[in-house]
Order: structure tokens, then C-alpha cells, then sequence
């Protein structure tokens, strides 16, 4: 029998560009391991710059949709969203009211375009409908404006407002921090009679479209999940804060969040990191490779794509060593555990993001040799004009050689060397495509020497 999944029910718009509304929605269920469900109460035509058109669902076909998902396949939680018409409030209301499980009201006023996404006669029908049946409300300083009648712009604003809502009938409220005018972005949770400060980094970026829909599904996935509140806001807030981190750059607007971006890394994570594992045993199982390890030792890494630290590539801590009868990992692969080569890796990436692994191997003519008899395509830089303020900066020397490297080249190649300086030992570094690529190079270097 296979195991239960929680269920969530988002009642809300559907945006035809898919960074918000439903589709955001159910892209943050699914993302949270939640079987998604949705009743959409209006079509939009809206992408990263405007809200072109809207068409409301004829009531009763949104009340068909809630009920159909209830009588059948049952809800654990609701989020809604778009409730355009105090009609289609006085509908979702009154089916909503019907179950005894979490309601997450996010109260959708204005699109980030400025259109008005909640009519205005509407204001009054969500205050006496929506908010009596919602377990948590989430507005941000804009909305929770509007519900207060005065102006929320600090920290001190938004506890007196989430406050007054909560007396309005939520159980709990989160005022969201994004306009609110704070170093770090903080969601101020009114919950039992307490405040609570969340807080997360502000990410400087334009691609911020879905960012509230993004946070209520979240919520109401936790709640599905039996979270409480206080977890479920929590959670939701670091989950929306990695998808703002990786937020879409498309259209010529506000690009969207990206709700799926925590399962993306989770997978490209494993994938590099079952690359380094196999890379690890071909080289371990092949004693020739010992006479290419340098005396600083060697490491090999491999980066998920996109990366940008080097907290996102994976490599051996304490390096490769060599042994007596072969070379021998020091440590399990981990994330973050290479500096010199995971920068040579971003490094290459920001050329070629399709090369993402590399090794370094010691220098020598025999080496060089074997490399061009392979057909591998090689350039070098110069440590000795390495710029005085590279030097002092931790980190860049490698940055800085590839990059000489590459443009030498035309393109990142193969194989990249420099002839050390003081203090420097001389130093091979193997690019390819993944660490088995790397390492099948690494390889056949060493057996061609042998």
C-alpha cells in the first residue's frame, strides 16, 4: 500500500505567464512533496510586464470545482489567491467554511504590474467573509493597509495592523516585510497573542513575480503537511527566500520566482555528486595515476550547473593522495570542500557553463607531451604577471589564470598549466564536461606515461 500524501487546494487565478496564481501554486506543492489541486475563479492574459485582460469563472463553475475535488480526493489545507468579484468571495467563502481544515488567505489586491487584481467593492466582502475563516492571512504592507485604513511602513506599523487584522477573525497573521522599510526583509507573525519577527535578507533582483503567492502556498503545504502555524510560516519563509535567490530572468519585466529551484539543486546536487563517486573509484582503481599527483596533492570537483560558489561544487576533503600502491581519497565527496580547484571549475563554467569539472595534476614535459598525443587541446598562463592586487585578493590567483588561460585559447580548453612561481608549485589543472570525463582523461595520461 503505498504511503498517504497531504493534499492541498489552491482557489485562485491562473496567470498566463506561470509565474504566479495557480501555476505558481502548484509548483510549490509539488516542490513540497504535496499533491496540488486547484479551482481557478479567474483567467488573466498577464506576463513579466502587465495585466492585460481578465475573465472571471462563472460562480457556480468554481463552486463545481471546489466540491469536486472535496467529495472525491479531500483536502488537508487551502490557499486562496485571486478573488476578483464579491460574488466569487461570497462563493469560495461559503464552500470553504464548509471544512474543518487550514485556510491560508493570501488577500490578492494589485498585480506587481499595478493592476488591480481585487475589485474595489470587493475589499468589504473579504473582510467579513474571507478573513472570519482563515487560519493565517498574508498581506503584504500595501494590503494590509487597505484592510487597517493607515499606512503601514515600519515595523512598529505592521505589528498594530497585523494585530487589528487578527482581530478581524485570522488566527494568525503575517505581515509581510518586502515594502516595509527594515535593513533585512521582515515578516512580522501574529500568532496566540504574540509577535513574531521573521527575518531573511533582502536579494537584490527584479525577478520578485510570484513572491507572495509563492509564500501562501508554501504555508498551506506545511499545514497539510500537520505543521503548525509558526512552523509553517517559518518554513515557507526560508522556502521562498531560495526561490527569490533563484528567481527566472525572462521577459522584459519582473521575471518570476522560482518555486522549484530547491528540487532542481537537490537533484544536479546528487547527479554531481554520483559523478565524483565513480570518478573517485576509476582513479583509485588505476595505480598509474599515482605519478601524476602533485606534491600539494590532488583534488578533483565537479559543479551542479549554474553554480556560482563553491559551496555548489563538490570534491574530496583533504584532497587525492598518492599511496604505494595508487592514489586514495582522504574523505567522502562533499560540497564546499575544494578552494583551488571548484574556482578553476566557476571559473570555466563562466565561459563554457557545459565544462564543470577539472583536476590538478603535477607538471612536466611528459605530461605535456602525453596531452597533445591525446589530441587534447592545451593552454597555460604566466603566474609571474599575476596583478599585485589578484595576489592579495583570496581566491583569485586561479580565477584570474584561467581566465588567461581561456582567452589565449579562444575557448576553455582541455588542459591548462603554469610553470609555478616563488613559493608556487607547477601545476596542471584537467577540464571536461563531468569528473568521469575528467578523470577517464586523468587516466589515459597516466597509462600513456606509464
Amino acid at each position: 500500500m503505498k504511503a498517504f500524501r497531504a493534499r492541498a487546494l489552491t482557489v485562485a487565478g491562473s496567470d498566463s505567464g506561470g509565474g504566479a496564481g495557480i501555476q505558481a501554486d502548484l509548483k510549490t506543492f509539488a516542490a513540497l512533496g504535496v499533491h496540488g489541486m486547484c479551482a481557478i475563479t479567474a483567467i488573466t492574459a498577464q506576463n513579466t510586464v502587465g495585466v492585460y485582460a481578465v475573465q472571471d469563472i462563472d460562480v457556480d463553475v468554481i463552486r463545481s470545482q471546489i466540491r469536486a475535488v472535496v467529495e472525491d480526493i479531500g483536502v488537508d489545507a487551502v490557499k486562496t489567491g485571486m478573488l476578483h468579484t464579491s460574488q466569487i468571495i461570497d462563493a469560495v467563502a461559503e464552500e470553504l467554511s464548509k471544512l474543518s481544515k487550514p485556510i491560508v488567505v493570501d488577500p490578492v489586491m494589485i498585480a506587481k504590474s499595478g493592476a488591480e487584481l481585487l475589485r474595489e467593492d470587493a475589499v468589504k466582502s473579504l473582510i467579513e467573509k474571507m478573513l472570519p475563516i482563515a487560519t493565517v492571512l498574508t498581506p503584504n504592507a500595501m494590503e494590509a493597509s487597505k484592510l487597517v485604513g493607515f499606512a503601514v511602513k515600519t515595523l512598529e506599523d505592521a505589528k498594530r495592523a497585523a494585530k487589528r487584522i487578527a482581530e478581524m477573525g485570522p488566527k494568525a497573521v503575517v505581515v509581510k516585510g518586502g515594502h516595509i522599510d527594515t535593513e533585512k526583509s521582515a515578516d512580522t507573525l501574529y500568532c496566540d497573542g504574540e509577535f513574531r519577527i521573521l527575518e531573511s535578507p533582502r536579494i537584490d533582483t527584479k525577478n520578485t513575480h510570484g513572491t507572495g503567492c509563492v509564500f501562501a502556498s508554501a504555508i498551506a503545504a506545511e499545514l497539510a503537511k500537520g505543521s503548525d502555524v509558526i512552523s509553517a510560516v517559518s518554513q515557507a519563509k526560508q522556502f521562498v527566500l531560495n526561490a527569490i535567490r533563484n528567481g527566472i530572468s525572462i521577459g522584459r519585466g519582473h521575471g518570476p520566482v522560482n518555486p522549484s529551484a530547491s528540487v532542481y539543486e537537490a537533484a544536479m546536487k546528487f547527479e554531481a555528486l554520483e559523478r565524483l563517486k565513480e570518478a573517485i573509484r576509476m582513479l583509485e582503481f588505476t595505480p598509474a595515476v599515482a605519478k601524476l599527483i602533485p606534491e600539494s596533492q590532488s583534488n578533483i570537483a565537479m559543479a551542479i550547473p549554474y553554480a556560482e560558489s563553491r559551496e555548489e561544487v563538490v570534491a574530496v576533503p583533504g584532497r587525492i593522495v598518492r599511496q604505494p600502491w595508487g592514489v586514495k581519497a582522504s574523505g567522502c565527496p562533499e560540497f564546499g570542500a575544494s578552494r583551488h580547484v571548484a574556482n578553476a571549475v566557476l571559473t570555466a563554467m563562466e565561459y563554457n557553463p557545459n565544462i564543470r569539472a577539472a583536476m590538478n595534476i603535477r607538471l612536466g614535459e611528459d605530461v605535456l607531451n602525453a596531452a597533445k598525443a591525446l589530441g587534447l587541446s592545451i593552454s597555460h598562463y604566466d603566474r609571474r604577471l599575476e596583478p599585485e592586487d589578484v595576489k592579495k585578493t583570496e581566491g583569485m590567483s586561479v580565477r584570474w589564470g584561467i581566465s588567461q588561460a581561456v582567452k589565449l585559447h579562444g575557448k576553455v580548453p582541455n588542459v591548462v598549466y603554469h610553470e609555478g612561481d616563488w613559493g608556487k608549485e607547477p601545476m596542471v589543472t584537467v577540464f571536461g564536461k563531468d569528473a568521469v570525463e575528467v578523470a577517464s582523461f586523468v587516466i589515459k595520461l597516466a597509462e600513456m606515461i606509464k
